[in-house]
C-alpha cells in the first residue's frame, strides 16, 4: 500500500512539475509578445508611419500644398513647412518663412540651411507639432521616413492575432558554417544587399529535416527572414521574422516559432522590408507566432 501511495505521489509531482513548466513557458512567450506590442506603439515603432518620400537631387519641398515634392496631405499641416536640399551625400533642411522645426529637440529658427543627414550624421530626428521624421538611406536612394504620433493606425490599433502557443514549435537546432560569408537579401524595393551570413540552422520537424540561413546582426542575437506555407493565407504573404540566441560552443540553439513576428510592411506601406531568400521558404506550414495584420 505504501509503495502504491509513493508511486502516486511521484506521478502527481511529475505532472505538477510538467504543468508548471508549461505555464512558465506560456507566460514567457506572452511577456515577449507584450514587449513587442509596446515597442510597436513607441514613437519609433511601425504603427505611426504616414509617409515615405524619396528625395531627388536639389530642393524638395515638404507640405500639404499640391505639387509639393514631399506632399503630406493633412489638414493641420502647413502648406509648405520647409525644404530638404539633397546635395552630394548630404541633406540640409531649410525652414519656410513662417515655420520652424526642431532638430534633435532643439528649435531651429530662421531660414539658414541646417545639415540633417550625412555619412557622419545619420541619427537626426526632426519634428513639428506631433509629427516627426528622419532621413533614411537604402542603397543609392535617400528618403524621408515620416511619422504622425496621432496616426489613426496607432490610435485604432487593437493588437495582433496569434496562433495558440504550442511548445512543440520550440525546436532544437544546430548551426553549421555558412557556405559563403555573405547572404544576398532583397527588399521590397527590389534592391539586393550582401548581408553578413552567420551560418545555416539545421532542425527537424515531424521527422523531416529543414534548414534556414541566418543573418548575423551582431550581439547578442541572430536574425532570420523566412516564409512558410501559411504565407499569404493566415500569415503575412512576404514572410515573417524571428530572432534567436546565438548557438553555444557546439553549435546548439533553439528556434522558437511561437516568437515569429510580422515585418514592418505588414503594418504600413511606408516601410522597406527584407524578403526571405529562396532557401528560407519552407515547404511546411508553421502554425505558430503572429498571424497576418490588416491588408498590407
Amino acid at each position: 500500500m505504501k509503495k502504491i501511495i509513493y508511486t502516486l505521489l511521484l506521478l502527481n509531482s511529475f505532472f505538477l512539475t510538467k504543468a508548471q513548466k508549461s505555464n512558465t513557458y506560456t507566460k514567457s512567450v506572452n511577456n515577449w509578445h507584450k514587449a513587442r506590442i509596446a515597442d510597436l506603439k513607441t514613437p519609433n515603432g511601425w504603427l505611426n508611419l504616414e509617409g515615405l518620400f524619396w528625395l531627388h537631387k536639389g530642393t524638395n519641398t515638404l507640405g500639404k500644398k499640391e505639387g509639393s515634392d514631399c506632399r503630406y496631405d493633412n489638414a493641420v499641416f502647413p502648406a509648405v513647412l520647409g525644404s530638404f536640399i539633397y546635395e552630394g551625400d548630404s541633406v540640409l533642411w531649410m525652414n519656410s518663412t513662417n515655420n520652424a522645426i526642431k532638430v534633435n529637440g532643439v528649435l531651429v529658427n530662421g531660414t539658414k540651411p541646417v545639415k540633417v543627414f550625412s555619412k557622419e550624421e545619420q541619427a537626426i530626428t526632426m519634428s513639428w507639432s506631433h509629427f516627426i521624421w528622419t532621413i533614411i538611406k537604402r542603397e543609392d536612394k535617400i528618403g524621408v521616413r515620416f511619422r504622425n504620433l496621432k496616426a489613426k493606425t496607432l490610435v485604432n490599433f487593437k493588437g495582433i492575432e496569434r496562433f495558440p502557443i504550442d511548445a512543440n514549435w520550440r525546436v532544437k537546432a544546430s548551426m553549421v558554417a555558412p557556405s559563403q560569408n555573405l547572404l544576398m537579401i532583397t527588399n521590397i524595393l527590389g534592391q539586393t544587399t550582401a548581408t553578413k551570413a552567420a551560418g545555416k540552422l539545421i532542425f527537424t520537424i515531424h521527422n523531416k529535416e529543414y534548414s534556414l540561413d541566418v543573418i548575423d546582426e551582431g550581439e547578442p542575437k541572430f536574425f532570420i527572414v523566412f516564409a512558410d506555407e501559411t504565407a499569404g493565407k493566415t500569415t503575412y504573404g512576404a514572410g515573417r521574422f524571428i530572432e534567436l540566441t546565438k548557438p553555444d560552443a557546439l553549435g546548439n540553439t533553439e528556434i522558437d516559432f511561437n516568437n515569429a513576428y510580422n515585418p514592418p510592411c505588414a503594418f504600413t506601406e511606408f516601410a522597406t522590408c527584407p524578403l526571405p531568400p529562396p532557401q528560407n521558404r519552407l515547404k511546411l506550414a508553421i502554425t505558430a507566432g503572429e498571424k497576418n495584420y490588416g491588408n498590407h
